[in-house]
């Protein structure tokens, strides 16, 4: 795997990313205005607030993360032998040391995030503490590491807010289509052709562009667990530790009970338990590569 082009290639992918999301949300805006019967009057705030979004979500999605998972920041004398597993990689791998958080949970999982190496977070549920040896801890750790490493953390904290107001934006627009409307200008409302069009557009619209932005989501999210398994046991310089952890998270029957869809991708093993893809179409929205697919490419390295 090509991890050095890789990173460079997720940094370029960001800012496309955030670019293309300006562009996508305006469009989306002036289908909704127009189907509305608001004409160009929120196209303006659409293109402002869109970028805004964007800025905001690189600089701020590690912040709304932590937040929303409950996640709560030790120092070391918190967790002496956690802080040492960190520094002691970070050091191998010529990484900064990150900031570390710690989930209060029996399910045994980790993610990191942040915008860059310099600002980077690694954070742990308890349960993964109490449940992981040594050599799988550093496994799982290296994991994440390698997610800091190749600007992975960047990539998916900005699609991670990005798609989230998508979904907000066509689930408002559902909303003011079947329970009335902003209170703006309608006076073209009835028997308009033009607007009947852009009504039928704007519904399929509100339905296939999360779907959509979700996909897309998922897809760069599975590609980065790949790699992240392979740099993370390029650093241990043992592939069984990190194919052992995995296999006891995946196993462990506890369910994290701050996971959302908005974060799953960002954990090291799915944290939707017993959900596993019965089918074709519902393995496209995993969240994770199988985790079998995981553990024999780790113990075939």
């Amino acid at each position: 795997m090509k991890v050095y082009s890789s990173i460079s290639s997720n940094k370029t992918k960001t800012w496309i990313i955030m670019l293309l999301f300006v562009i996508f949300i305006t469009t989306i805006v002036y289908v909704f205005s127009r189907a509305l019967g608001y004409g160009l009057s929120l196209v303006g705030f659409a293109l402002i607030f869109a970028g805004l979004t964007s800025i905001g979500s690189y600089y701020y999605s590690d912040k709304l993360v932590l937040a929303t998972s409950g996640a709560k920041e030790i120092k070391k004398s918190d967790d002496p032998e956690l802080f040492r597993t960190v520094e002691n990689l970070c050091i191998g791998d010529g990484l900064p040391m990150p900031r570390i958080y710690i989930i209060n949970d029996l399910s045994p999982n980790a993610f990191a995030t942040g915008r860059d190496p310099k600002h980077a977070i690694v954070c742990v549920t308890s349960g993964i503490l109490n449940k992981l040896d040594k050599v799988e801890l550093e496994g799982v750790i290296a994991h994440e590491l390698s997610h800091v490493k190749n600007y992975d953390i960047r990539l998916m904290g900005v699609v991670a807010i990005l798609v989230g107001f998508i979904a907000l934006l066509a689930n408002l627009f559902m909303q003011q289509l079947w329970f009335g409307g902003f209170g703006g200008n309608r006076e073209d409302r009835g028997g308009n052709n033009i607007q009947a069009i852009f009504l039928l557009i704007g519904i399929v619209f509100a339905i296939l562009s999360p779907i959509a932005a979700t996909l897309i989501q998922l897809a760069v999210s599975r590609k980065r667990e790949f790699l992240a398994d392979a740099s993370g046991a390029l650093l241990t310089r043992y592939p069984e530790g990190l194919a052992s952890a995995l296999e006891k998270i995946s196993k462990d029957p506890t369910v994290l009970k701050t996971a959302n869809n908005a974060t799953a991708h960002l954990f090291i093993v799915n944290p939707f338990k017993g959900k596993s893809a019965k089918s074709w179409f519902a393995s496209l929205f995993d969240t994770h590569p199988p985790i079998e697919e995981r553990i024999k490419a780790l113990r075939e390295m």
